[in-house]
């Protein structure tokens, strides 16, 4: 088969590059993208590596970058991105880089100083005008109604009695401006330390200041402080600046203070100026820089990554050759030798590099080649396990029953249109919607599955067009096959009615899908829709199992594994033959054979139980005695098949669970060395999954204990006899699901949307609004996004457990090539790992 159903066939190669021409070699293999590189001084300490203080200098560039992105971003310039990725500078470039990036973060430190410290004095300015201001009004009202009173309230009753008569008082006052949330508290601790002593006066400043050190704004009050006496100035000043309060000088003289004032205008109107044009400038020196910013951010990340690479390799003796080794696609390998002929061309070098294939026995990784549509599926099976090298891949397959087992829980053509419109327009967006790069992780989750779900969308309306279900209503396209023999006033007069199969039914079916009728059949349709529903399920899961058993038939033929084709996949495809898929063949023999307007003995009323016969038929018990003029079996000879399909069923269990043990200890005293090829246990098929003939290396593995091989192979063969009964019910999720969102759907449109139906005149026109607009926000969050989500889990569950557990082990590790494409999108933690 070819590489979309198993990962590419994988080649270790040895690689020599000149030491003058690695650099660009390891950059054109970093465009490429197909190459894993080993590391081969996994023992070097990373800062003795060769290049180390490249990378060091990469990482400096970094800094000062993110520091220029920060500031950008900072002043809302939008950084120009043309999507383009430009080549990695060569080494020499690097100098200049350093040089451009220096003198940038230079010239934007120094101008953010030279801004902050503007900012710094015109804050000081504006709070020293604000000051002026506030005191002013202080000093008037102080003019005014100064009196003997007063100062005796200022100063105490002991200040008053030391005061002799005639003399006046001379009060000293600080002046300042404090956060308006400390206010409080600093006016408490004044009182308190200053023991009522002093006089407090506030305003608060209307509009708020930018803190010059974050630029917030802050909010702040002017105050002034009366007192008496150098003790309580001092002891003020201290208190003012435990609450970092910004003390400013207040002239005493009205003339001084006006004089003061109109010098701070003048100096405030000389400092916008100043810090308009030192703004304008680093506008402009930022505007430049995120003109190149993202093309710069990718050089430095791709030679950084290169020098990194360059890390891995091993230098041979002469110190003028780079030796590594690396994982590559076999079908690449010219591609290959083409990029490092180009990478000695652009260094003009004169010795060509050698690409040398090696023989290993190491497993390699797994490489699965995707596009858009695929890599969505293939992310779902590489979420269970990466699968093992050169094994089945799942993946495609799940293209067609991922969306399939989920439309069978979700089938409803109204919900599914939803979805797959939702899908469709991520689809026909996608290139816009990539470009804006986004943290929402659930946005993303969506994005990345946008196939998936207009699939399941898509899957969702056909199921929905079968079960003839739209918004729990049906489409009546065809006309019903049935026919109504009750006239009007029976119909009237009587709850329920039956209608006779032999008498009201056309005899031949609906079309397409569901007959219109069952829709409003009272409790006959949860009857037949639970049998229809069940029944189907039981039977896509069996075809499900069957064809995951088949697809280890593959594996088993591919690796040449023999043992393992004969005792352990023939016996386990019969023993789910036999019995689970048997039961489906009864399922279709009751549909063809019996029916409503059949006579005896294939009527609906001689219809055997599939479950009790299926019963029966395991546990060897004789059938009850059938009702009057109708068989026990559905066949002739049905007893005896059955019998024979039980006990060879249950003889499958010992070949399973013996068969392949005995024969690898029967070979390992003949050959008293190693297992034969192909005869190992699944605990032991490291080297056969290697790619046995036609992987990258032999079988090589170490004998294990028979004893753990015959752990190993009960563990097995229990795990495949119990799983294919609790797989099989398993299955049934796919009824309860389907018919649990009928029934949802069903109740909303019962308890909501009908309440509005039933409105009359313009008054229900508004209400019809309100309620669909209420139904549909209920309609797409439970029914679409929660419903949705919970088949969406099962069908996962069904795939990873019932479906993939029959074939695929996934214990493979991914394919991680170097490229340059994953480390950019990644960032630089790409690099790191």
């Amino acid at each position: 088969m070819g590489s979309l159903f198993r990962s590419e066939e994988m080649a270790l190669c040895q690689l020599f590059l000149q030491s003058e021409a690695a650099y660009a070699c390891v950059s054109e293999l970093g465009e490429l993208g197909l190459v894993q590189f080993r590391d081969l001084n996994p023992d070097v300490n990373a800062f003795q590596r060769k290049f180390v203080n490249e990378v060091r200098r990469c990482d400096e560039m970094e800094r000062k970058l993110r520091y220029l992105e920060k500031e950008i971003k900072k002043d809302g310039i939008p950084m120009l991105d043309t999507g383009e990725s430009p080549e990695a500078p060569q080494p020499r470039e690097m100098i200049d880089l350093e040089a451009t990036f220096e003198k940038l973060e230079n010239e934007l430190r120094e101008v953010n100083q030279n801004a902050e410290a503007l900012k710094r004095n015109f804050l000081e300015l504006t709070e020293l005008k604000h000051i002026l201001r506030k005191t002013q009004v202080f000093f008037d009202e102080m003019a005014d109604n100064q009196n003997e009173d007063e100062q005796a309230q200022l100063l105490g009753e002991e200040a008053v009695r030391a005061s002799q008569p005639g003399q006046n008082l001379k009060l000293g006052f600080v002046a300042g401006v404090i956060l308006r949330e400390r206010l409080p508290a600093f006016e408490r601790m004044l009182w308190r330390a200053c023991r009522g002593n002093v006089f407090l006066r506030q305003a608060m400043i209307e509009t708020p200041l930018e803190d010059p050190t974050n630029g917030d704004q802050v909010h702040k009050s002017v105050f002034i402080i009366f007192f008496q006496g150098d003790q309580l100035k001092t002891r003020v000043k201290k208190i003012c600046e435990g609450f970092r309060a910004t003390l400013y000088p207040c002239p005493e003289a009205p003339a001084d203070r006006r004089e003061m004032a109109m010098g701070v205008m003048t100096r405030i109107e000389d400092l916008n100026t100043v810090l308009g044009q030192t703004q304008d400038h680093r506008h402009r020196v930022l505007v430049a820089a995120a003109k190149n910013l993202k093309n710069w951010f990718v050089k430095v990340r791709k030679i950084k990554a290169i020098y990194h690479t360059l890390n891995l390799f091993n230098l041979d003796v002469t110190q003028k050759c780079l030796i590594a080794e690396c994982w590559v696609p076999l079908l690449d390998i010219e591609t290959i030798q083409l990029a490092l002929r180009r990478g000695t061309e652009r260094s003009g070098s004169s010795v060509p590099p050698i690409l040398n294939r090696m023989q290993t026995f190491e497993n390699p990784p797994t490489y699965n080649r995707t596009n858009k549509f695929t890599k969505a599926f293939q992310a779902l099976i590489d979420a269970y396990g990466v699968a093992s090298y050169r094994e089945m891949n799942p993946a495609p397959y799940t293209i067609i029953t991922f969306p399939f087992l989920f439309a069978v829980m979700f089938g409803d053509l109204g919900h599914g249109a939803i979805m797959a419109l939702f899908g469709l327009w991520m689809i026909r967006k996608e290139k816009g919607l990539a470009a804006q790069k986004t943290d929402n992780e659930i946005w993303n989750i969506f994005f990345g599955g946008r196939y998936i779900i207009f699939l399941m969308g898509v899957f969702s309306m056909y199921t929905g067009m079968i079960y003839n279900d739209i918004f729990s209503k049906s489409l009546n396209i065809f006309g019903s096959h049935w026919q109504m023999s009750y006239n009007k006033s029976t119909v009237m007069e009587n709850k329920y009615l039956q209608l006779s199969p032999k008498e009201d039914y056309e005899g031949s079916p609906y079309p397409f899908g569901m007959d219109p009728i069952w829709q409003v059949a009272g409790s006959n349709k949860i009857i037949f829709h639970n049998a229809y529903k069940m029944k189907i399920s039981i039977i896509f899961g069996v075809i499900h199992m069957v064809f995951g058993v088949v697809m280890s038939w593959h594996n088993h033929t591919y690796f040449r594994n023999r043992i393992s084709l004969i005792y352990e996949f023939i016996p386990q495809l019969m023993f789910l033959l036999l019995l689970f898929f048997y039961m489906v063949l009864l399922m279709f023999i009751k549909w063809i054979k019996f029916a409503a307007t059949n006579e005896k003995p294939y009527s609906e009323a001689c219809a055997p139980s599939i479950l009790i016969t299926f019963i029966d038929m395991v546990l060897f018990n004789t059938p009850k005695p059938a009702p009057s003029g109708c068989g026990v079996y559905m066949f002739w000879g049905q007893h005896f098949v059955q019998v024979l399909f039980v006990l060879l069923a249950l003889g499958c269990i010992p070949i399973m669970l013996f068969a392949k043990p005995m024969l690898i200890m029967q070979a390992r005293k003949l050959a008293n060395v190693q297992p034969i090829a192909g005869a190992s246990s699944d605990a032991e098929t490291g080297g056969v999954s290697n790619g046995g003939p036609h992987g990258g290396g032999g079988p090589h593995e170490e004998e294990e204990e028979m004893s753990e091989i015959f752990i190993h192979q009960s563990i097995h063969t229990i795990e495949y006899v119990l799983g294919s009964v609790s797989h099989t019910a398993s299955y049934l999720r796919l009824w309860a699901l389907s018919l649990a969102h009928a029934q949802l759907a069903e109740v909303l449109w019962t308890m909501v949307l009908s309440i509005g139906l039933k409105q009359e005149g313009w008054f229900g026109g508004v209400i019809l609004t309100c309620v669909f607009g209420f139904w549909a926000i209920l309609t797409v969050g439970i029914l679409v996004l929660m419903e949705g989500l919970s088949a969406f889990l099962h069908t996962l569950r069904l795939h990873w457990v019932e479906f993939q557990s029959k074939f695929y082990k996934g214990q493979g590790y991914a394919f991680q090539p170097f490229s340059f494409d994953a480390i950019i999108e990644n960032g630089s933690a790409a690099v790191e790992e």
